[in-house]
C-alpha cells in the first residue's frame, strides 16, 4: 500500500470529503483536534498520546499515521529511543495477536477433528 503514498498529492483528495460530507469532515477534524490537543492537563501528556498513535499506526500499517505521528511525537519531545520502543510495542502486540488467534484456530478446528474420529 505504501507504493501509493504521496503525502502532498494525497491531501488534495480531501476536497471529495469537503464536497460531499463537509459536516462529517468537520466533526472528525474537531474530534481529532480534541484528542491531540496540546493541553497538558490531560491525564496522558501529548508526547505519549503521539507515541500511542504511532504504535497504533505501525500496528495497522497506516503509512499516513506513521508519517504524521512520528513527526508529531518528535515535535512533542520524543526521541529516537522512544520511537523505537513504540515500534517494538506495536510489533509485540501484532505478534501477540497472531499468537492468540492461532489458539483460536485450534479451538475452531476441534469440530472438524471430532468428525474425523
Amino acid at each position: 500500500m505504501s507504493a501509493y503514498f504521496d503525502s502532498e498529492a494525497d491531501k488534495t483528495y480531501t476536497k471529495v470529503y469537503k464536497e460531499h460530507t463537509p459536516d462529517i469532515l468537520a466533526a472528525f477534524a474537531a474530534f481529532d483536534s480534541a484528542v491531540f490537543a496540546p493541553n497538558e492537563s490531560r491525564a496522558i501528556p501529548l508526547k505519549y498520546r503521539e507515541l500511542i498513535a504511532l504504535a497504533v499506526g505501525i500496528t495497522t500499517q497506516c503509512v499516513y499515521c506513521i508519517d504524521a505521528h512520528s513527526q508529531k511525537a518528535v515535535a512533542a519531545g520524543a526521541d529516537e529511543a522512544e520511537l523505537a520502543e513504540a515500534a517494538w510495542v506495536a510489533t509485540a502486540i501484532r505478534a501477540g495477536g497472531g499468537f492468540a488467534h492461532g489458539r483460536l484456530a485450534f479451538k475452531l478446528a476441534e469440530p472438524a477433528h471430532q468428525h474425523q474420529h
